[in-house]
């Protein structure tokens, strides 16, 4: 029996049957496992356009596109994540590589990435790092040579190390850099505008009332410590209201930091009526260090925090503070890594953006004095 012949009398026809089967419609039945030739014959295609479909390529006609996940929801087939890997000489693997004190943060990037990769059929590598270690080079090289990454997203602060960007491009690896200014190719980042919605904070702290406000600063190893410095005392100053230097205290994204700052705010002569910590792991501390003393939130001192994590919510009262959507950017920026991948790199990519935005609940309110 020919090969043709045998493959004919492992498929089996049927009509359409159920109440949401369409008339004239073919449905398909194996005998046997299904393989991506048995679509490419059944839909009528080249099992290249069967892999570009599986792929999630752009670069398949909607109809064909139909046609081919219609073949292969009917007869099952789930493609073989190391078949494909050796077909196309890839790991299938990519690496999130990060040395961030955030784990809020971190977890919602991971969760963003993580359902990008699923989707795509690509597995996640975390690889947390000391930046300051001296074999810090040497063992991200190591990572993407023993893994065999086929790209690798940066966050911030790696991202905006250039020596490192020049090490993944010499090692030939993909990379996305999640950065607060634009400091690469649009194909190679994804920019987050925090000077923009720092900007917003300062409009509605003045816009109630509020005059003399105390600003915690996040680490200066950060860019986005300071754009959100530059946005918020820019907003400021847009308004008429000048920030004194003794209302500006540096803290370094903690806790315990946030903590700190807000004592030194707190024992000024002229306290602030209003404090706007960097994240909101620092206006968690801001919260401590004013409770401590018998003042109320929002009364005595109104608080704005930034990022928006699950800590907003569970404070009392909800914390005011920018939604950073760090999921929706762990998301983007797998599925622009991925994507770039999956199309060797070629074609232009277009910027990539993600604009925060500020959100009220109940933690600051109009100034009694």
């Amino acid at each position: 029996m020919t090969r043709a012949k045998r493959a004919a009398a492992e498929l089996e026809t049927c009509g359409p049957e159920g109440a949401g089967a369409i008339p004239g419609q073919i449905v398909w039945t194996l005998k046997r496992k299904p393989t991506i030739n048995d679509v490419a014959r059944l839909a009528q295609v080249s099992k290249k356009t069967v892999s570009r479909v599986i792929n999630q390529s752009p670069f398949v006609k909607n109809e064909t596109r139909d046609r081919i996940q219609s073949v292969i929801d009917q007869i099952g087939y789930v493609p073989d994540p190391q078949a494909r890997g050796l077909a196309s000489q890839r790991s299938l693997l990519i690496g999130l590589i990060y040395d961030n004190p955030s784990s809020h943060y971190i977890v919602n990037i991971q969760y963003g990435v993580l359902g990008a990769c699923r989707r795509m059929g690509y597995e996640l590598v975390v690889h947390p790092c000391d930046k300051t270690s001296p074999t810090f080079f040497a063992e991200v090289r190591q990572l993407v040579e023993r893994q065999k990454l086929d790209g690798v997203i940066l966050l911030p602060p790696l991202s905006e190390n250039n020596e490192l960007a020049a090490l993944l491009t010499e090692l030939e690896c993909p990379f996305i850099r999640v950065v607060a200014v634009p400091l690469d190719t649009p194909r190679n980042t994804v920019v987050y505008h925090d000077c923009q919605a720092a900007e917003e904070v300062a409009h509605h702290l003045v816009e109630l009332g509020h005059r003399r406000i105390g600003f915690i600063s996040g680490s200066p190893t950060y860019r986005s410590a300071h754009e959100r410095t530059r946005g918020f005392i820019g907003g400021l100053e847009r308004h008429g209201v000048m920030l004194p230097p003794e209302l500006i205290v540096q803290g370094e994204y903690t806790f315990e930091t946030g903590e700190a700052c807000a004592d030194i705010l707190l024992n000024l002569p002229d306290p602030p009526t209003a404090i706007f910590a960097s994240n909101d792991e620092m206006a968690a501390g801001v919260y401590k260090a004013a409770y401590r003393r018998g003042m109320q939130i929002p009364e005595d001192i109104g608080v704005v925090g930034f990022d928006d994590s699950p800590l907003a919510t569970r404070l009392w009262p909800a914390l005011t503070t920018v939604r950073s959507p760090s999921q929706d950017t762990g998301r983007m920026a797998a599925e622009k890594l991925i994507g770039r991948v999956l199309q060797d790199d070629l074609g232009p990519v277009e910027p990539t953006s993600v604009i925060p935005r500020l959100v009220l609940r109940e933690s600051v309110i109009p100034p009694r004095r």
